[in-house]
């Protein structure tokens, strides 16, 4: 958060209009045009450039202004404050037509290091890109002048990896590989010597510097790396730093060019595996070609990281760098055996070691992500069993670490990069399912879009059913988190809880023989399908005091994506039995939900519209679930607090109840749904008097009507019973207790669409065919058609059996 003061100075500054932002560029050009700038010029560049960056919508300065600032920048007796402020201000203005700077002949490599920054900012509209690489590897070639450093160059050439790999030639690439070889394993291992800064006592006697330490303190005895400690550093230790730094975009960029295939010639496995183990002796004997004795001292120097990441560090922030470090120093060597497989072998023992001696510390949970990754990659390779390397990865972590948002978010990344590795080498990624979704319950805003990636490879016929209830349950997962992590934190003398008490708090419960087992089963760690989740009734109703939480909210707003997204990509492997259980599953679950109102909603609006759509995949389940449907369907209650479900449902019925989906469908078949419909229409349209009428959604009464009339088409001896049914709509809209808990255009909708069923009755043969098409039209583009079409069809025979005064038909 920024002070009150920052607030006001950023406000003016976004504020600031451009005739203000000119006339202040003026009063700028003139300081910078003085004798010499100083600080006043400083203090109008500071503003000039806050001015310029503080809004998001594109500054533009006058041409003349732009080619002052040029020239300040590029002129030897420009402070070098003065030169950093105009370079921050010509790349907050890029890109820019009126930009005339070049880098060729530049040699003091502090200026090229701004220079090239703002040209790098340019966009590569005129190949910048490319001539600033070029200019830079050109001046790190040869040996710079005295006074010069190399290390204002490698952040540019960073850059210019990052945005144009492509610019540099491999005759260049190959003498930059050379250098970064250098610069990594031959960097002093004395300490630097503090600058002077000036005045009298600027040259106290001069002691020889000391060599560098380790993080504990101890002389370091080995090459300097990162994690070497010193109080002052050389050139040559800043340079190591940097290479470091940048050596894996280095690698994933250069280091497998022109690489031949290793060991093309073996004839088999077994030969491939001796040569690979023979080249893992030392390289030193031998001259290696750039790129691979740059991967060598890479190698080292990674094993020198992890090596030095053992030790106990005197400093949090020196144990806060090991961790980084050691995350770093295990991709590059999975990088280095990507590109070489010889080093697999020297890797596989060393990681093995690092992770037993890591695995029981959480602090380093996120250095276990890339030997995860090493060993997915590499396993097969070195012929190793890693499952145990997976198993406390998906097992432990999860489970203990789930609220850290840093490491969740890593963890579901890292998952979703790896999945289809996973999935092809190892069956603990799909079996630890439950644990990923605690990251997904606790963290929800950030991970849904990760978690929509991930989804489709955690979903198969063995864990679609389990996924199905676990996502309808994770707003309850998240308040059962939110009760673990609070009686993880009480002190030990308040953890114990009596079994005779019945509990009445979620902290109590917890800890109670009565809920316990059901807590474990909410946060188990891996997939338990013969679990019936039934057993969460109770505690459901318990944790319904923490669904007003924030975390709990939010959590439930993503399961209806999630829940269409899961359809989506079942519906792609389901078969006839998977689907019939999904339905069977949707309607029992609709009673059992978490008591968030909103959420609720949303849940029945998704299960309605995918209710449709395995309905429309196997149409025959209406047939063969025919008891489970017509339990539902034949509850009243079911109309007011779940009406989207019933409607679609009741719709469905209508629809794949027939012969020409499922030759099993009979004419008794049909009149029991019949009889259950008819009763239910008959129960919420039965008049009642005044104070007593409840009030139903006009949408579930038009679907009843209307699945009635497709049934009587299908069966005509009911077809009299739903004509004189129809007929009684009329009375029914026009009792004055209807009309007062109903609005007039919802009476008008029902009693026109009762008028068109009943009409459309009236000549059997058609509503036969409209409803009831042959089995070889029931899936053609015609009927289709007919079915789009229907209301202006139910309109238009209206008309022709009650035309309207004026119409001639024909």
């Amino acid at each position: 958060m920024f002070t009150a003061a920052a607030e006001s100075f950023l406000k003016q500054a976004r504020e600031i209009q451009e005739e203000e932002l000119r006339r202040f560029a003026s009063r700028v050009a003139a300081v910078l045009q003085g004798p010499e700038p100083g600080p006043e010029a400083a203090d109008c560049l500071q503003r000039l450039h806050l001015s310029v960056a503080a809004s998001k919508y594109p500054r533009r300065l006058d041409g003349k202004f732009v080619d002052l600032l040029q020239t300040v920048l590029c002129s030897p007796k420009s402070p070098e404050q003065i030169q950093l402020l105009c370079a921050a201000i010509l790349r907050e203005m890029s890109p820019c037509n009126d930009l005339t700077l070049s880098c060729d002949e530049i040699r003091d490599t502090k200026l090229l290091s701004l220079v090239s920054s703002v040209l790098l900012a340019q966009g590569n509209k005129k190949a910048e890109v490319s001539a600033v690489g070029q200019r830079i590897v050109k001046v790190l070639e040869r040996r710079l002048p005295e006074g010069q450093s190399a290390r204002y160059l490698l952040p540019v050439l960073s850059n210019v990896i990052r945005l144009s790999p492509e610019s540099l030639t491999e005759e260049q690439t190959n003498v930059i590989s050379k250098k970064m070889a250098d610069w990594l394993r031959y960097a002093s291992t004395q300490q630097g010597v503090a600058q002077p800064s000036g005045g009298f006592f600027s040259t106290p006697r001069t002691r020889q510097p000391g060599p560098v330490t380790e993080v504990d303190g101890a002389i370091a005895t080995d090459f300097f790396t990162v994690l070497s400690v010193g109080q002052y550093y050389t050139e040559d230790q800043w340079l190591n730093v940097q290479a470091f730094s940048m050596l894996r975009n280095w690698l994933l960029c250069y280091g497998a060019k022109g690489l031949k295939p290793p060991n093309s010639d073996d004839k088999s496995g077994m030969d491939r595996s001796v040569v690979s183990v023979v080249s893992t002796t030392s390289t030193a004997g031998r001259l290696l070609p750039p790129k691979d004795r740059l991967r060598e001292k890479a190698f080292e120097y990674c094993q020198r990281l992890i090596e030095q990441s053992n030790r106990r560090p005197l400093k949090k922030d020196d144990g806060d760098l090991q961790k980084a470090c050691l995350i770093e120093a295990v991709t590059i060597m999975d990088i280095i055996c990507e590109q070489d497989s010889s080093y697999v072998y020297r890797s596989v023992s060393f990681l093995k070691v690092l992770h037993s001696r890591i695995s029981g510390d959480a602090t380093y949970a996120r250095a276990l992500l890339p030997i995860a990754r090493f060993f997915l990659n590499h396993g097969k390779t070195a012929a190793v069993d890693s499952d145990a390397i997976y198993k406390h990865l998906f097992t432990d972590i999860p489970a203990q670490l789930f609220h850290n948002p840093s490491l969740a978010f890593e963890f579901v990344q890292f998952c979703k990069d790896n999945t289809q590795l996973f999935t092809e080498t190892s069956s603990v990624f799909r079996q630890s399912f439950p644990n990923l979704f605690k990251f997904l319950a606790w963290n929800s805003p950030p991970l849904i879009s990760e978690f929509v990636n991930l989804l489709p490879f955690l979903l198969d016929a063995s864990t679609a059913i389990e996924i199905f209830h676990l996502l309808l349950d994770l707003p309850c997962l998240t308040a059962a988190l939110d009760v673990q992590l609070r009686s993880t934190a009480l002190p030990t003398s308040e953890r114990a809880c009596d079994p005779a008490v019945k509990p009445t708090t979620c902290l109590e419960a917890f800890r109670h023989p009565q809920y316990k087992s059901m807590f474990q089963y909410l946060l188990r760690t891996k997939s338990a399908p013969e679990e019936a989740p039934q057993r969460l009734i109770p505690l459901r109703q318990l944790l319904g005091s923490l669904s007003s939480s924030p975390r709990v909210v939010q959590c439930a707003e993503t399961v209806p994506v999630l829940l269409e997204l899961f359809f989506r990509v079942v519906a792609e492997f389901a078969d006839a039995r998977l689907i019939n259980q999904l339905v069977v599953l949707l309607l029992q679950r609709s009673d059992q939900l978490y008591e968030i109102p909103a959420f609720k909603d949303d849940v029945y609006r998704v299960l309605s519209s995918q209710l449709v759509m395995l309905c429309k995949l196997r149409p025959a389940l209406v047939v063969e679930l025919s008891t489970e449907i017509l339990e539902f369907s034949g509850t009243v209650s079911n109309i007011q607090n779940k009406e989207a479900i019933f409607t679609h449902l009741v719709w469905a019925v209508g629809e794949y109840l027939s012969v020409s989906y499922d030759k099993r469908c009979t004419v008794e078949q049909i009149s029991r749904f019949f009889e259950t419909l008819e009763a239910m229409l008959f129960e919420i349209t039965q008049l009642r008097p005044l104070a007593s009428t409840p009030s139903y959604a006009p949408r579930a009464i038009s679907v009843l009507m209307a699945t009635l009339t497709k049934l009587a088409a299908r069966s005509q001896d009911l077809i009299p019973r739903v004509s004189m049914f129809l007929s009684k709509m009329r009375t029914f809209v026009q009792n004055p207790a209807v009309t007062s808990v109903y609005s007039e255009e919802d009476l008008e909708e029902i009693l026109i669409r009762a008028t068109e069923l009943m009409n459309l009755l009236k000549m059997p043969s058609v509503a036969q065919f409209v409803f009831t098409p042959p089995v070889d039209v029931a899936s053609t583009r015609f009927q289709r058609e007919v079915n789009e079409t229907l209301p202006f069809a139910l309109r238009i025979v209206t008309r022709l059996l009650e035309p309207a005064p004026g119409f001639v038909p024909g």
